[in-house]
């Protein structure tokens, strides 16, 4: 039996997979299934250790970027996604997989154009509101799509209602749950005083970061924060912090990390007051964690999911929005200042975000592959 994943481009696509596999090789050990392999198609492997920890081989196929604005590499771009359909005809003919699971992102167009091509099965996972353009194509030959919003169903041909079933978004099982214990010690915090968590994504967030920057003095009177900005913003983000802390007494309440990893991020999360962010998949996590936030969506004329994302989730009282046109440090700071001064209030967001939660998402996803697969081996 194989499995072919794709998605590409961000964590949001390549960490959804990783669950379902996982999830996925916990049912075949309980039906005794064997000789179940996986692969990941896309532009680059993102992380090649969960890849290889989990035993799924990785094959490139090159991709363009599907862009939604007008720039002179849409004709490069339309050679590579060509090149790359060229490719993963030939890729998915040598394996032959079972079933394509289709995460989304540009990377995953070659793939899923190949797969319809082929006639092999498709599955789709929607981990926005609103699906993007890769899913929306692939959903028209979808044997089954799997939504983490319910309000994404109405994008989706009529036809397909009845293939849909909204499942949450995958989460890994080491994120699953977060560590009450070890995060202060970890990062040597101060025991008693609120820890608000600011992450931009795998790849950080320069809006956030700034205005962050502006108010880190005054906000580190009244709390301690964990910065997460990303690799490539790590070194920049340093030396504006080492200036507008230089005088401080209360500098070493601020830690700046590029890069948390999983036991990391779960000690942080369960030392968390606050997390901020923006408003990707990582929802699923705060809502998992039953941890209040403060969402800084992309905006829509960069990215048209976030801010739909956003104030979905912000209905079940577990978070509040503040758009990006909105967002000004003295803003910014009065609504985490509200927020970690309000004991009852961050009980009721606590409290709304865990009704949102879907811990069981990856293994009813993987539950609904293997009955595919095995249905379609008879």
């Amino acid at each position: 039996m194989k499995i072919v994943f794709t998605g590409g481009g961000t964590a949001g696509h390549f960490y959804p997979i990783i669950a379902v596999v996982e999830a996925l090789a916990v049912e075949a050990r309980e039906r005794k299934l064997i000789n179940l392999k996986y692969y990941f198609l896309s532009d680059n492997p993102y992380d090649e250790r969960a890849l290889f920890e989990n035993q799924i081989e990785f094959r490139r196929v090159r991709a363009g970027r599907l862009r939604r604005y007008f720039s002179l590499r849409i004709i490069p771009d339309f050679i590579q996604a060509g090149l790359g359909i060229i490719e993963a005809i030939f890729k998915l003919y040598s394996i032959y997989p079972d079933l394509v699971f289709c995460k989304g992102g540009y990377a995953s167009f070659p793939v899923v154009f190949a797969a319809r091509l082929l006639r092999i099965p498709i599955f789709v996972h929607e981990s926005d509101s609103r699906p993007g353009r890769v899913n929306h194509f692939a959903a028209r030959s979808a044997v089954r799509i799997a939504l983490a919003y319910s309000e994404a169903a109405t994008f989706f041909p009529a036809e397909k209602q009845n293939r849909i079933a909204v499942t949450g978004n995958p989460i890994r099982q080491d994120l699953l749950y977060p560590l009450a214990q070890g995060a202060r010690e970890f990062l040597d915090l101060e025991p008693e005083l609120p820890i608000v968590y600011v992450t931009g994504g795998s790849q950080g967030a320069s809006a956030i970061n700034e205005t962050l920057l502006d108010i880190l003095p005054a906000l580190l009177e009244k709390c301690q924060i964990v910065h997460q900005v990303g690799q490539n913003n790590l070194k920049d983000v340093t030396q504006r912090a080492s200036v507008v802390l230089e005088k401080s007494p209360w500098r070493a309440r601020y830690k700046l990390l590029g890069f948390l990893n999983s036991s990391a991020i779960r000690m942080v999360a369960g030392a968390a007051t606050i997390v901020v962010s923006r408003a990707g998949s990582s929802i699923f996590e705060f809502a998992q964690w039953g941890l209040p936030a403060i969402l800084i969506p992309i905006p829509e004329s960069i990215s048209h999911d976030q801010r739909t994302n956003a104030f979905t989730y912000a209905r079940t009282g577990g978070a509040i929005v503040i758009e990006q046109g909105n967002l000004t440090p003295s803003v910014l700071q009065s609504e985490i200042l509200r927020l970690i001064g309000n004991p009852e209030l961050l009980a009721k967001m606590r409290a709304g975000a865990k009704t949102f939660a879907r811990p069981d998402a990856a293994r009813v996803i993987a539950e609904e592959l293997l009955t595919l697969i095995l249905q379609h081996e008879k």
